[in-house]
Formats: structure tokens, sequence, C-alpha cells
């Protein structure tokens, strides 16, 4: 049957499996059950039945799992669906769980075909086997379908339409009012680095600086100071512009903690335990979290400081636990703090939170000038950041690794939303009750409340988002429908908060104009890949995000309207380059890029439009090349003659790594978070994240282009990356702004790229260096079949060891 596009919302219901007898009145079980226990010696006689809803061979949906030994299954749970899928049918598959996988009981199929009018559709469905026979005694599922397609939904192509728009649906934070939003780029800005850009009601854009802001706020707590990070390390100095000195700047931010905690500041540390240690990663240069250096450094401390592995939901299976705790993490990056108010002259204190990509560890400072040499006997000295080579030190050398990341700091009621998270997290992973017990504070602590008056035009409205499990967050709900209620969503043994995915679904899906992003990894959608040497279904990748942009793009180009999407991802994910599981993330990369150009390919085709499709969607990295300048710091040994190192410091040139998880929509919505766009990020039950997504209310594209913080923000950011501003980087969905940037990026590729140098590289921004064959093939730029210094190929390789639950 011919396959469809769902593209929009399914909502579906599954009720009750009217009966499961074999022939004869046996149990259809006995013989799986009978089956486990001979093989694994594990099993209590009780089946573990569950069901799932897949779009062909992507699963969208699954129940919970009944512990019964019933004939008569019944779990009344309903799903709340984004589709982006090609599919014949609608498929219920009925399994029960074991303690190593699941045992296949039979499928229910419904037409897509049906579901198109938007009809709703409450039937019983006949279970079929493998060879679509009727399994014994004729079994049915009663299930409940409708689907809503994506132009149907008001807010499709429109925007934020105004100062009203609720904020994301079905989601377990609501958007709050009143609220204020710093967004810094880099962990530091210097004086005068941002020329004008000008915004609405007379004013310029000025740049916020993260590192200097978190050391305020970490000086200034009275109360608590609460941190989670992927990585913290106590060795670090927050300040180290000498042009922009603080009092007691000089202190390391493990000793800052010791002396607030000494204070008597409540200090809780919740930083993740890598217990992988699992070599096919460490190997690589992946992972270099000191979680054990931290721990031990605040040991016999006032500095609470715990270690929490990322931790599985209970009921899993044996197989399952296991990969969750050895090689998923927990990712999310905050700060919250207890702050004096702005106006000062009162001892009340308010609750200020910071959410973003930046990790209070090493590597992390840089500004916007991210240099190669020249900061490596200052800001770089003790902080020589360089995991791409094997045996790089600082007395071997550069070039460092630049860090180029996106970071914010929340005021108001959506802090406090911040806050609670910390708290269900401590609760779950923290050991002791230390919390500070906020009643105790009520006295000086201003409760959730707005901290913009509603006409300033400087107000935000901004909602918290989250990939999280019931394994590292507590207070989850029981069941699925209190699941459902609270905006979680029900799996096989875990409830999940998958609201960062649900975010950009519907921001990409309201998007007019353009869609701007930032990331360290670029990969997913796999159900829709080409199969030609994988089985699609295998991977795993199922997230929405590339498939809903190619959509976006897609359905401009059939509508004669301009759209187009720009992406940089770093060259390569930080490690050594050619390594198995750099190479096969790298490998995923590229099919996610193949599906996506195919698509825009296929479209333009079909409107008999000749055009190159880079002109839609456009992907870039960044990087730097110097000079070398008098005066510059020798280093005293050399790298391994013919190695990467020695070829990438005689070039005089390196990619900036591009840490970054941040999408920008028509200049009028941001999200910013730790969430990479890749499975692990996406799913939920992978790696822990969380992320804000926000809007000035007074700053809309409703009748001229919105000129708020955000595009201020943008702007900034293209100055950085591009080394310039020009008039039509105020029109991104121009096509004289999509050609002028992909001009300069490719002849900055060809700068950094050359044999020779003979001045700085003017910007930062590259292109990917890859071609796009007429069939929207991903190839070789010609002459590029490896990064410049290195033999790793760009493209990517396929492993063959490595499972894809490891490096999507």
């Amino acid at each position: 049957m011919a396959q469809i596009l769902l593209h929009g919302t399914l909502h579906a219901t599954i009720f009750e499996i009217d009966r499961l007898r074999g022939t004869g009145g046996g149990n259809i079980f006995s013989k799986v059950l009978d089956h486990i226990e001979e093989t694994v010696g594990i099993g209590d006689g009780k089946t573990q039945l569950y069901a799932s809803i897949d779009l062909e061979k992507a699963r969208v949906g699954k129940t919970r799992i009944i512990e019964k030994g019933t004939s008569n299954p019944k779990w009344y749970e309903s799903f709340h669906i984004y589709c982006a899928h090609m599919a014949s049918n609608v498929i219920f598959t009925i399994k029960d769980a074991n303690p190593i996988g699941a045992t296949l009981i039979g499928r229910a199929y419904v037409s897509v075909h049906e579901l198109l009018d938007g009809e709703e559709i409450d039937r019983w469905v006949e279970i079929l086997d493998d060879d679509k026979n009727p399994i014994h005694g004729g079994s049915k599922i009663h299930v409940k379908l409708q689907y809503f397609d994506v132009t149907k939904d008001r807010n499709w192509g429109g925007g934020i339409r105004s100062a009203k728009f609720p904020g994301v649906p079905y989601t377990f934070y609501s958007q709050r009012q009143g609220c204020k939003v710093s967004l810094y780029q880099d962990a530091h800005v210097p004086d005068k680095f941002v020329p004008p850009i000008p915004l609405a009601g007379g004013k310029n854009y000025e740049p916020h600086r993260c590192w200097e802001d978190v050391f305020d706020a970490i000086t200034n707590a009275k109360h608590l100071i609460y941190i989670t990070g992927w990585s913290v390390y106590a060795e670090i100095k927050l300040i180290r512009d000498s042009r922009r000195p603080r009092p007691g700047g000089d202190v390391t931010l493990g000793d800052l903690l010791k002396k607030k905690a000494s204070e008597g500041v409540r200090v809780l540390m919740l930083v993740w335990d890598d217990r992988t240690s699992v070599g096919l990663l460490k190997k690589d240069g992946l992972m270099a979290t000191h979680d054990e250096e931290t721990e031990h450094y605040f040991q016999g401390t006032d500095v609470h400081c715990v270690l929490c592995p990322r931790n599985p939901d209970d009921g899993g299976s044996f197989i399952q636990d296991i990969q969750i705790s050895t090689m998923f993490t927990h990712h999310q990056k905050i700060i919250v703090v207890d702050s004096e108010l702005p106006s000062g002259g009162s001892d009340k204190r308010r609750i200020v939170s910071f959410v973003g990509g930046i990790d209070l560890c090493d590597g992390r400072y840089d500004t916007a000038f991210h240099t190669l040499f020249r900061t490596l006997d200052t800001a770089h000295h003790d902080d020589f950041h360089q995991p791409n080579f094997t045996g790089a030190c600082i007395s071997k050398g550069g070039p460092r690794e630049p860090w180029h990341d996106i970071h914010s700091r929340l005021e108001g009621p959506i802090a406090w939303d911040v806050l609670y998270n910390f708290e269900q997290r401590w609760r779950k992973q923290g050991g002791k009750d230390l919390l500070v017990q906020l009643r105790e504070l009520e006295d000086i602590l201003i409760p959730p409340s707005p901290v913009m008056f509603p006409e300033d035009h400087e107000t935000w409205n901004v909602q918290l988002f989250r990939s999280i499990d019931g394994g590292a967050c507590f207070g989850f709900p029981e069941t699925p429908e209190d699941a459902t209620r609270a905006g979680l969503v029900s799996g096989k043994d875990n409830i999940i908060d998958r609201s960062i995915q649900d975010a950009y679904i519907n921001a990409i899906r309201r998007a007019k104009n353009f869609i701007y992003i930032e990331n360290q990894y670029f990969l997913g959608s796999s159900y829709a890949w080409k199969a030609d040497d994988i089985k699609p279904e295998d991977i795993g990748a199922l997230h929405l995000i590339p498939k809903e942009l190619s959509l976006k793009i897609v359905s401009k180009i059939e509508a004669g309207e301009r759209f187009r999407v720009y992406v940089i991802v770093p060259m390569w994910p930080e490690g050594l380059p050619e390594t198995g599981s750099v190479q096969a993330i790298l490998d995923w990369q590229r099919r996610t890029m193949e599906m996506m150009y195919t698509d825009i390919i296929q479209a333009l085709r079909a409107k008999g439009i000749e055009d190159d499709p880079r002109n839609y969607l456009t992907f870039f990295c960044v990087g730097n090349r110097e000079v070398k300048k008098p005066g510059e710091y020798e280093p005293s040994e050399k790298p391994e003659p013919d190695s990467d190192y020695i070829r990438a410091q005689e070039a005089r040139r390196f990619m900036i790594y591009v840490h970054s998880k941040m999408m920008i929509v028509d200049d009028e919505y941001i999200i910013v978070g730790s969430a990479n766009i890749n499975q692990r990020s996406m799913d939920g039950a992978r790696d822990s994240e969380i992320a804000m997504g926000a809007f000035q209310p007074y700053h809309l594209s409703t009748r001229q282009p919105a000129r708020g913080q955000i595009h201020g923000f943008r702007m900034s950011l293209w100055y950085e990356h591009l080394g310039m501003l020009d008039q039509t980087f105020l029109l991104p969905e121009s096509e004289e702004c999509i050609r002028k940037v992909n001009h300069i990026a490719d002849k900055y590729w060809d700068l950094y790229s050359s044999e020779s140098l003979e001045h700085d590289l003017p910007g930062h921004l590259l292109r990917y260096p890859v071609a796009i064959s007429s069939e929207g093939v991903i190839t070789e730029l010609p002459g590029f079949e490896f990064f410049p210094d290195t033999k790793a190929r760009v493209l990517g390789a396929k492993s063959d060891y490595m499972p894809p639950i490891l490096t999507t």
C-alpha cells in the first residue's frame, strides 16, 4: 500500500484487548513464559504485557506494562503524538516484556487513508501474526485515533501572533510572564567588541557577560547556591579579563564555593557520575569530566557535592538498565542562587537561575575572538584544552581548541521553575535532605512573581522544558493518566518529560520566515533515512527535528514563499577525529543532511525550479587561523612529527568547537539549553537535559520584523562569526542574505584550507565542507576527503562494532 505523509498531530488511545486465549482455552502466554524461564532462568509465571504504536517502523508511543496473568488486559492510555512520517498504517504491536527484551504477541493495523479526513476512529481491530493471519482466538484490540493535519493548526506558519500566545501545550511547566532574560554568547565578551546594533525604541544591543554574572551571583548569594553539571571543575577561574577586574576575582571556583559554604550559604552540587568510564567512549577522548577529582576536592568541606549516575527508571529490562546507567549522562547545566533586589536598599531576596550550554569546567572560558595561540601565556595558560590530539599539552603549544557556547540568566517566576527542577533532582539522587526549607525564608524570599511590569517593553514570556524521566526526578506521577494530565509521556516502564523536543517541533511549525540553529550535534529522523547500507529501524534516532525542518522548507517552496534555515555545527564532534565513535556520528550527520536535501530537491523539481538547495538550507562550521605575532608564547617542546597536532600547529589553524544548543525563529523566539539535536538529548529517557524557550511580547514579527533582544543577540552572533555586519543580515529570509552568507563562508573556507597564510582569517564562519549532488546525495567537496591536517573522513564512516544507541 502506498505510503502517505502524516504531518501533524495524532491523538491515540489504547483501551484494552478483548481476550488473549489460545486454542482449547489455554493461555497464549504459557509457551512464552515456559520458554523464558527455561532459557534465562528468570520468571515468576506472570505476563508483562504492553502495547506500542508505530508509524511503519518508527515507534511513537508505548503503554505501561500490565503485570497480570489476565486474558483481558486493560490500559486506557492516551497519547498526543507529533508526526512527520511517511506511513501506510498505524500499527499497534502487542508484546510480552521479559528480563532480556520482549516477545511479540501480534499486531493490529489501521490504514492511514482512514485518518486523513480528521474524523475520529473508535473501533476493535483484529490482532494479526507475522503472516497477517488472526492470532489464536481471534483477539481484538480496542483503539481510538484522530489525526489533525499540521495545516489545520492555527499556529502553523503564523509565528507568535500576539502577546497572548500561551506557550507550548501538553508540557510539565507552563509559560511564565513578567520575566527577564539575559542572553550570553561565549563565557565572556570583551569591552567594545560588538558594534552598534540598532533595536526597537532607539536603543542599541548591549551584550551580557556570562562568567562575570555567574561570579557575581555566587559571590552575592546569602542562602543557597545550587549547581548541576555534566562536569564541574574546582580549579577554574571565572574572571580572566585584565581590563575588567572584580574584587576577589582571582579566586578559583572551588575556593569561592567553599568560602560561601563556610559563611553559612547552603551549597549543593549534583555532578554526573561518569560510570562508563565506558572504554569505547573514554579512549576516543569524548569524556573527561573530573567527576572524581571534584568530589574529592569538596570532601570534608561545607560544600555538598554528590556524584549522581544516570540511573534508569524502575521497571526496565536488565539490558535496558545497563544501557541507561553506563551510556547516558546527566547533562543539565544550571545554577540557582538567591539574589539581592536590583534596586538595593532592602533585605528581601529573590531567586535567579542560569540555564544553557556552558559547564563550569576547564576548556569553556573563551571570547568571540576564539584565539588559538595568543592567550596561551594569559587566560588559557592554566586552562589549555585540546582533546582532539593525542598528548596535546601547554608545553607542546597550540592550537588550543576554542569554545563557542550560549547560555542564559533567568529572573522572575521562570527562575523558580529551574529551582523546582533542582529540588526534584536532589530529592531523587541527592541523598540527605539538605535542601533549604523555603518556608523558613518566607519573610526574606520574594515568592514567584513578575519582575517586569506588563507595560515594560523589555518584559519576557518564558517556558521551561526538559528531557528527563522518573529515574532522575522525584515526584513524577505513578499512573499514565496522571502523567498525561501533568504534561508527561508514559513509556513502557517509565514516565518521561520530553518537552524540549516538543518545544523545537512547535517552534519550527510556527516559523514564518527563517530559522537559525547553532548546535553541537545535528542528527535524527532516522526513520526517513535512505536504507542503502543500513536498516533505518535499527538506528533509533527517532526525534522529528530534522524532518520538521525539511518539511517546513518544502511547504514554503510549494506555497511560493521565502524561507531559509541556517545551521552551524562543529567540524567534528570533540575527540580524536579518526576514531570510530566520531566517524560514526559524522556518518549519521551525513545521512540526516542527505534526507533533508533530498526532500528539498524533490520539492524544487516538482515546482520546476532550478536552484542551489543551499539557498534554502545551509550548513556551516566555524574555525580560526592566525598568523604568528612577535612576543607569542613559545612552547618548550614540539608535538610528535607527522601528527595531526604538528600539522595544525604549522598551518596555524583549528576548528572552533561549537557547543551551543540554540534555535532562533524569525528573530522573535529563542530556545537555549543543554540539549543537542540528537536522540540522546531529545529522547527524554536518555541524557537528562533542560532548556528555556522565550519571546518578548512587545517584539514580535507580526507587521514588521522583530527588533528586540533576540534580534540583537543574533546579529551579535553573526558579527562574531562573520567578522562584519551587513544590511542584508537584517532579513535572513531574503535571497540576498543567504547568498551573501554562503558566499562569505565559501571564501573563508578557501582561506582556512589554503596552503599559505598571509593574514588572520577575517571571520570564522566556514562552509561545512561537503557537496550536494543533483539528487540530494551528500558527497565530498572536491579535494576534501579529509578535514584539514587530519586523516579523518569528512563524511564519516559506519561503525560495525559500536551500537547506534551510543552515537545517536
